[in-house]
């Protein structure tokens, strides 16, 4: 199962701040204001030879004090059920306030395992203000400012030693994810495929419980479905059912092979959906991208084109990739979909041999060699595929720090020109000779 740590606290005491330092980006907005995240933001970490998934739990937009109360306190709750971790962060600066307690009670009664993080740690003055904190009786406490990043080292350092690495295994039976957001028509794909309703199907989005696992074995294909949905619908709760979707969908991500994304054709792709595909790409999983409730569409003669052309651009730069326009409802093209996943399976595991891959890519270098550095110039000799469970080439150079990322992408497109890696992320090194 994922490595999912969640981010858990009242507003406004840095938890978007931490989060985009923690995968190492800018992606959530942060402002003095409470309540600002919005959408749920969930990225890739690595730390200490170790991937996990941070997801920080803000989402308020309310404006009455009960009622944000209510959805901290439901969050946590579905923190605490699905997330494997919990950093509960709290403000200095404030000092341990009612809600501070109400959550730190709920943590308390977990069994999960706690980091407590106070925040805006930044002098020493602070610091000696930060000793109240151990009141709320969590023995692991880390004192830290996410904004300098000071302290968060020791946080991370402490995380870490909790996570264990899963190594992807080898599997000759396909294990292919069906991805998507609430609604999409996921168990409605699921129930087709297998001809049966294994699933059950409403118009309510969160209608599935959990991630259903089903074996697929006809026409001469096998392979091992799964059905992500995993929402639990919780009454009146709306602002909810996308984070139990998110966990679940995480959940599920890393047990696949290859991930089909379902996107609803009459909105097309959202940031939602890019994250999704952008955690897929960073766990390095080979992707399909459906198109489906495409029969709800007006056409005309270059409506599908036009589209396809819209989705790669919100891809990008990575956007080689299948695009398939289907409709579940309608049964359209829903087996080519799962022909084309196949296809990225085997694809995922292509290994090229060393001897035809040297012929292919050191002609491709000495067309165009890389810039020098300094003026002194960097000589590739040699490339090898790796032995890892997905596509990884390391080149042999005298100076593999200097290597610009441009030049990594020229060799990257290289390969998928000489080779049918579509649907996979390719990851290039630079090794000395």
């Amino acid at each position: 199962m994922g490595n999912i740590v969640a981010i858990v606290g009242r507003p406004n005491v840095g938890k978007s701040t931490l989060y985009n330092r923690l995968i190492g980006e800018r992606q959530a907005i942060i402002d003095d204001t409470s309540g600002v995240t919005r959408d749920r933001q969930y990225g890739a970490s690595f730390w200490n030879g170790k991937h996990f998934t941070v997801i920080d739990t803000g989402g308020f937009v309310q404006n009455s004090e009960d009622v944000f109360e209510s959805a901290i306190r439901s969050q946590v709750k579905i923190a605490i059920e699905e997330a494997g971790l919990l950093i509960f962060m709290v403000d200095v600066t404030t000092g341990i306030t009612d809600l501070d307690e109400q959550v730190a009670e709920m943590l308390r009664k977990s069994d999960k395992e706690v980091l407590l993080a106070v925040n805006k740690v930044d002098n020493a003055q602070r610091l000696l203000e930060a000793n109240e904190f151990w009141s709320l009786g969590f023995e692991e406490t880390y004192f830290l400012s996410s904004v300098t990043g000071s302290g968060t080292g020791e946080l991370l350092d402490a995380l870490t030693e909790k996570i264990e690495e899963e190594e992807e295994t080898q599997s000759d039976t396909p294990k292919i994810a069906i991805l998507g957001q609430p609604n999409v028509g996921k168990s409605s794909l699921t129930n087709a495929l297998l001809g049966e309703d294994r699933n059950i199907v409403t118009d309510i989005a969160g209608t599935t419980r959990d991630s259903i696992h089903s074996k697929y074995n006809k026409f001469g294909k096998e392979f091992l479905l799964i059905d992500t949905a995993g929402i639990r619908k919780k009454a009146k709760v709306h602002e909810n059912l996308e984070f139990y979707s998110v966990m679940r969908a995480i959940k599920a991500l890393d047990e696949a092979d290859v991930c089909m994304l379902l996107i609803d054709a009459q909105t097309g792709v959202e940031a939602q959906d890019l994250s999704i595909f952008r955690l897929a790409i960073k766990r390095n999983k080979g992707v399909v991208i459906l198109v489906n409730k495409w029969d709800l569409m007006e056409k005309e003669t270059n409506t599908a084109r036009d589209f396809e052309k819209e989705v790669r651009n919100r891809l990008a730069p990575f956007n080689d990739v299948p695009v398939i326009f289907t409709s579940v409802l309608e049964k359209q093209r829903i087996f080519k979909a799962i022909e084309a996943a196949l296809a990225v399976y085997e694809n995922r595991q292509r290994k090229i041999k060393t001897s035809e891959l040297n012929d292919i890519m050191l002609e491709a270098i000495e067309r165009t060699p890389p810039p020098a550095y300094r003026g002194r110039f960097i000589k590739i000799k040699y490339v090898t595929q790796l032995p890892t469970y997905y596509p990884a080439f390391a080149f042999f150079c005298n100076s593999p720090k200097h290597i610009k990322e441009s030049y990594r992408n020229y060799l990257e497109n290289q390969i998928r020109k000489n080779f049918d890696f579509t649907g996979v992320p390719i990851s290039v090194f630079f090794r000395n000779k």
